[in-house]
């Protein structure tokens, strides 16, 4: 017999998620039949897309999320058992899978790289960075990027490979711990943006003559700041706005119309599964790579304990986290 435990949306969010939005519960899951495998999850991811992403749920239905587990019992010859894979499952410890949609880890995986990075620099926030980054950025030598929330997942792997393909980089995080961090890590430079006396000063000084990329991570009056510094024919790549997500009333104003029709700006929002067989393996491998010879430099925030998945992803939406934030089951 094996009880899976399952944190589910006890009730929607208003505003900010509390603890008694969600429920734990556990379940008797039934004996494998044919072609199905036994999955444990050992490491679940907690990003800032899920809390959009829980509008879509039912009260009552289990989290979303990424994991990644290993086949513990298996009826199909695909995954035998020990093989280590990468699923979409949602917040619960065991999944039976009749194996589609599970991804197994690269045979290449490195000995020195932790399985945790599936879910970060080597996985979906990864993959993020480099396709917003590289393709609809499309940076070219000598350009200067902005990036905010930069010392969280996705953020900090932009900065990097910016750095690394020769740019300069201008980030924003919101401690001095975390400015500490970027600063050692390579940024050109790094400021605590709740600390500063004027954002926009803070821009100009930054990079007098504009950005070339902004790398959105944040959005609402952020944004509104750093778009009309933006280089003619500036492009920005809009992969989160966490500083809305919990709004309870209507979304704060957009970024000045004039700015972006004078500065002929491209603007433009993205998911990461746009990408998907050869380039996803192929930016899977760069990352890997980058990674594993130290190009490409990770911080984990790990958070010890399946019942801690609520306060995980809490902590993550207030910032709480420095590189991206995993529970290890």
């Amino acid at each position: 017999m094996v009880l899976a435990k399952r944190w589910t949306l006890k009730k929607h969010f208003s505003g900010s998620p509390t603890n008694s939005d969600f429920e734990l519960k556990t379940a008797e899951l039934p004996p494998l039949k044919n072609g199905e495998v036994l999955l444990e999850a050992f490491f679940l991811s907690v990003n800032p897309y899920m809390r959009i992403a829980s509008r879509k749920l039912k009260e009552g239905d289990i989290m979303m999320g990424e994991q990644v587990a290993r086949v513990v019992e298996s009826k199909n010859s695909a995954f035998p058992k020990g093989t280590v894979v990468l699923a979409y499952l949602g917040w619960t410890t065991h999944t039976i899978s009749d194996g589609k949609g599970l991804e197994k880890l690269p045979t290449d995986w490195p000995d020195s790289l932790p399985l945790s990075l599936a879910l970060g620099t080597v996985g979906m926030p990864g993959l993020t960075a480099y396709f917003g980054l590289l393709d609809i950025c499309g940076v070219k030598g000598g350009e200067t990027v902005m990036v905010n929330a930069v010392a969280g997942a996705v953020g900090s792997v932009v900065g990097q490979i910016a750095k690394l393909k020769g740019y300069k980089v201008v980030g924003a995080a919101g401690s001095d711990e975390k400015i500490a961090y970027l600063k050692k890590i390579g940024f050109d430079v790094a400021f605590n943006y709740k600390t500063v006396e004027s954002l926009e000063e803070t821009l100009k000084k930054a990079s007098p003559d504009g950005y070339d990329c902004y790398f959105d991570n944040v959005g609402g009056e952020f944004s509104n700041v750093v778009i009309p510094q933006m280089k003619t024919f500036g492009r920005i790549a809009i992969c989160g706005a966490i500083s809305t997500y919990n709004r309870t009333g209507l979304p704060p104003p957009g970024p000045p119309p004039e700015a972006v029709i004078y500065q002929q700006l491209r603007m433009e929002g993205f998911m990461v599964t746009r990408w998907q067989g050869d380039v996803r393996q192929k930016a899977l491998k760069d990352l890997m790579t980058w990674t594993s010879e130290g190009k490409i430099q990770y911080h984990e925030h790990i958070i010890e304990g399946f019942d801690n998945m609520p306060s995980a992803f809490m902590g993550l939406l207030k910032g709480e986290n420095l590189g991206k934030s995993v529970v290890k089951a």
